[in-house]
């Protein structure tokens, strides 16, 4: 049996995804799962992103599920994604503590 597949897609027009990489890495090893690797896709041009079903830079996926899925009928584009921080304000990298939380979860549920 394979881990689960942890993906990392951006756009290099955002410069948030090093620092979303770095808080995905961080979440999965206090997690205990230090071992799970995490593949990049960039994502170039706005085919590539309507194929990905990409609405913004960075999106995690784990098994090809969004731990912070967007809004039903959010369009694919190059695009910054913005995400709320706990205290509200708004952040172009998911709450780490949530990113954690929602981790955890649906590491879980993949066994």
């Amino acid at each position: 049996m394979s881990g689960p597949r942890v993906e990392l897609l951006y756009w290099e027009g955002c410069p948030s995804h090093p620092r979303a990489l770095a808080d995905l890495r961080e979440a999965l090893a206090s997690l205990g799962r230090a071992d799970v690797a995490v593949s990049l896709q960039r994502i170039d041009d706005e085919n590539q992103a309507r194929a990905a079903g990409f609405v913004g830079s960075p999106t995690i996926r784990i098994d090809g599920a969004d731990p912070f899925p967007p809004d039903a009928g959010e369009p694919a584009a190059l695009a910054c994604r913005i995400y709320e921080l706990a205290d509200g304000r708004a952040s172009p990298t998911p709450d780490p503590g949530a990113l954690r939380e929602r981790l955890e979860r649906m590491l879980a549920e993949r066994g």
